[in-house]
């Protein structure tokens, strides 16, 4: 009778675990991702003015960037830039920074991120 309860113990631990486990490893693919992000605002502004903008707004550039230079990039099917490991994300970030910056220049802010 032992040997059942360990067997189910096992079964249970397996069946909880391991989604718990999964769930883990994603939330941290996804912390190395917007880390990443981060990072290529910064680039970003450094390419874009010679200097960045400021802790806070080079956050929100390479965040937003991040978003528009994935879905920019899975547009023109070169959304595996993205899987390259480590430098991938810093890569879209930063293309999608400089995409974001340019088009709200062309659309009519001529002082946006200046």
């Amino acid at each position: 009778m032992s040997a059942l309860i360990v067997m189910g113990l096992v079964l249970v631990a397996v069946v909880v675990i391991g989604p718990i486990i999964g769930l883990a490893m994603g939330l941290v693919e996804l912390l190395i991702t917007v880390l990443f992000w981060m990072l290529a605002g910064m680039l970003a502004g450094r390419l874009l003015r010679g200097r960045g903008y400021g802790p806070v707004d080079d956050v929100l550039l390479g965040l937003a960037g991040g978003f528009v230079g994935s879905v920019a990039l899975s547009l023109v099917n070169l959304g595996g830039i993205g899987s390259i490991w480590l430098v991938g994300n810093l890569i879209v970030g930063v293309i999608g920074a400089v995409l974001l910056v340019w088009l709200i220049r062309t659309l009519g802010n001529k002082d946006f991120a200046r």
